[in-house]
């Protein structure tokens, strides 16, 4: 009897795990994407908690802390200790990087890459690659964060899942934004911050059926780091009274300040990354001269070591004078912008958390020139902290719900939000990037946020065009150009040379509306060639083939196969690449709203 029953519960468990089962549950259903989210979810709780624990490991084992220390906070007297276990990380590092420049030739794609040109998909194989490349810079002491590891991860095995399912493309990018959702809620146990991350950062939008499974991601990803390992990242911010008309002031004036210091930290990394690259130094061997700098800075304050968690504590929980706040933050950022330029693996996340919360500090002795302002330095903190984050990270609403689930003080939040907006309206008026986009255009990107532009390119005019068009030697005369296309037979004609090479379009009832009178006797098929120098390239996207029509003035343009050949592949007029572009941006919208 038990045998009977222990094969029915098998039978059913292989009936409900099935893979055609799950695929046509989450493509037919909101249900079932929200499944797969929650699936998503676990996974991203594993991730993070796995790369957690090995991290804290690698302190532990390299710079012999205790196990309930943070490596940051941590008194640590041997110098020597301090300046050689960053340069062998770095030394690790480089290895590693050598390796891969023999192996892999293609850049690795990034979760807000991946949803904004690739439709979510993902390399699980190069997100693994880059998890192991921020583990050994943060375990070695690099002044850089898990979270760039965290996210990229768990968007990974996000991507792979959904690739599996056969998800459609806007479903897959749901999906990946669930993973980076399920990473930073594990990461800081905050499951509002982990789900507005997805839609700011990693999706680009917010949509009502994305809503369920990202925020099912992020609760079951948060329970998951909950039940596996202990730790809360949370600020006590004491008791202050209540927040005054009067505190908006100086909140607003110091979301301007962090918006610039955090431009002049962004060009700061891409400075030393541009020095680093205009440098003989090879790219193996530039992580291990970075980690001597930052040994150097580590062996002044080891508080710049790794991301910062025990240091910002430190620092919230004492009174610190102003020469030693503005010297640690120097430090930090030196130490953080040497740490990613010289090519260590990791992001600016929780550094620029650690370096918000000094400038707030600082800006809090000037109190007294806020007479009627009530704040205590450690609101300030928590309001620099993420000014400075939504300066260099982006995601107002983020940076906003991060306050308010470290904090847990809802009149504090309205005080942030006012701050964060103002800050990200500076950045984005002045500066117009975060520090991801800022890097996607140093590469010569033109994305600015993870909205889904890659079917934009996907829609070429080689997608496009037709390949049957009608052709002429440029040098037949104008009687046996009648000949060979009386009128009826086509519209347009593309003229060649001997050689193939394009040399402009006839428009064949021009040429026969013209009377064949004495005044036209002396005209050649030369005088009614147009847009000689007006055609269009294979790899060109509609949007800029719709630019040429507008240009040219043509309902129709030639097709050649690059500038120098300029051989005839095809044809494509103006009314098919508009409409073909509208039934996209229609589609586009439909997924939106949840129409489809």
């Amino acid at each position: 009897m038990l045998m009977k029953l222990d094969r029915r519960r098998l039978r059913a468990l292989r009936v409900f795990f099935d893979p055609g089962r799950l695929r046509a549950l989450t493509r037919r259903s909101e249900v079932g994407l929200s499944l797969a989210g929650a699936v998503v979810g676990i996974a991203s709780g594993l991730a993070v908690t796995g790369m957690s624990l090995v991290s804290n490991e690698l302190h532990q084992l390299i710079f012999g802390i205790s196990d309930d220390e943070r490596l940051s906070s941590s008194l640590i007297d041997d110098k020597l200790l301090l300046l050689t276990a960053p340069v062998i990380g770095g030394l690790l590092l480089g290895l590693l990087l050598f390796v891969l420049a023999k192996r892999r030739k293609k850049p690795m794609v990034d979760p807000i890459e991946a949803n904004a040109l690739h439709g979510g998909r993902l390399s699980l194989t190069d997100s693994i690659i880059v998890a192991v490349q921020n583990l050994i810079s943060n375990g070695f002491g690099a002044s850089v964060g898990l979270e760039a590891g965290y996210t990229q991860l768990a968007a990974g095995l996000a991507s792979k899942f959904g690739l599996k399912l056969q998800l459609r493309r806007s479903d897959l990018r749901i999906l990946v934004g669930c993973g980076a959702a399920g990473a930073v809620a594990a990461a800081f146990n905050a499951p509002l911050t982990g789900a507005f991350y997805a839609f700011e950062l990693i999706i680009g939008t917010y949509t009502i059926v994305s809503l369920t499974p990202v925020v099912v991601s992020a609760l079951v990803s948060t329970l998951v780091a909950r039940l596996l390992a202990e730790g809360d990242f949370t600020i006590d911010i004491g008791s202050f009274g209540s927040v005054v008309p009067a505190d908006y002031v100086p909140a607003l004036l110091l979301g301007v300040f962090c918006a610039g210091v955090g431009i002049l930290l962004m060009q700061g990394v891409a400075f030393v990354e541009e020095l680093a690259r205009k440098s003989s130094i090879a790219p193996p061997f530039r992580p291990a001269l970075g980690g001597i700098i930052v040994g150097l800075l580590a062996m002044i304050s080891p508080q710049v070591l790794s991301a910062g968690h025990g240091a910002l504590h430190l620092n919230l929980s004492r009174d610190v004078a102003i020469p030693a706040l503005i010297g640690l933050f120097l430090l930090k950022s030196l130490a953080s912008a040497i740490s990613i330029g010289s090519g260590f693996r990791g992001g600016l996340f929780f550094a620029s958390l650690f370096m918000g919360a000094l400038l707030g500090k600082l800006f809090a002795y000037c109190g007294p020139y806020f007479a009627d302002a009530t704040l205590t330095p450690v609101i300030y903190a928590v309001v620099g902290m993420s000014s400075l984050a939504v300066a260099v990270i982006g995601g107002p609403l983020t940076m906003t719900f991060l306050a308010l689930e470290i904090t847990g003080d809802f009149p504090i939040t309205a005080l942030v939000l006012a701050a964060v907006i103002t800050s990200s309206l500076v950045v984005r008026s002045t500066f117009g990037y975060s520090f991801a986009t800022w890097r996607f255009h140093l590469r010569g990107e033109s994305i600015r946020s993870a909205h889904d532009v890659g079917w934009i390119r996907n829609l070429t005019v080689d997608k496009l065009m037709r390949a049957d068009v009608k052709t002429a030697k440029a040098g037949i005369s104008l009687e046996e150009f009648k000949h060979a296309f009386p009128i009826g037979s086509t519209q347009r004609v593309i003229l060649v040379e001997e050689s193939d090479k394009y040399a402009g379009l006839v428009l064949v009832p021009e040429i026969y509306a013209n009377p064949t009178d004495v005044e036209d006797e002396g005209k050649a098929l030369a005088d009614f060639v147009r847009y000689r120098n007006d055609f269009l390239q294979p790899q060109m996207n509609a949007r800029q083939a719709a630019a040429i029509f507008d240009k040219s003035e043509s309902e129709a343009l030639a097709v050649v196969n690059n500038l120098i050949e300029r051989k005839v592949v095809g044809q494509l007029s103006e009314s098919h690449t508009l409409r073909r572009y509208s039934e996209e941006l229609d589609r586009r919208r439909r997924e939106v709203s949840g129409e489809i």
